[in-house]
């Protein structure tokens, strides 16, 4: 049974940093692209953005909202990604779920889709107040 759990949410000012864990079990996830997602209230999920893993050459990708401020790294050996959100500002806050793919995406248009995730997690709550 494939399970991700994210951990690392809470609460901070704005211009403050969290960093976001998700361990992934169940499945080796080395090759294939594991990224992060956010869901604000009355919005819908939104990519964040992703590690490609092995198979396309472990690149990374983010949205322009958090490209700079963001960072995605992972340790494959670990079966782990994470998410070090730096000058976090209020838009930030989110519900933020870890996502992992369960076959091979080929362009950034597929990496940004949720539908092409197979696996999350449960959610971590990331609060910004100004």
């Amino acid at each position: 049974q494939v399970q991700l759990v994210e951990s690392g949410g809470g609460s901070v000012h704005a211009g403050g940093s969290l960093r976001l864990s998700c361990a992934a079990s169940g499945r080796t996830f080395s090759s294939y692209a594991m990224g992060w997602f956010r869901q604000a209230p009355g919005q819908e999920r939104q990519f964040v953005g992703t590690a490609t893993g092995s198979w396309n050459n472990d690149l990374t990708y983010y949205a322009d909202s958090v490209k700079g401020r963001f960072t995605i790294s992972r340790d494959s050996a670990k079966n782990q990604v994470y998410l070090q959100m730096n000058s976090l500002q209020p838009e930030d806050t989110a519900v933020y779920y870890c996502a992992a793919a369960g076959r091979v995406l080929r362009s950034l248009s597929t990496y940004s889709a949720p539908e092409n995730y197979s696996y999350w997690g449960q959610g971590t709550q990331v609060t910004v107040s100004s």
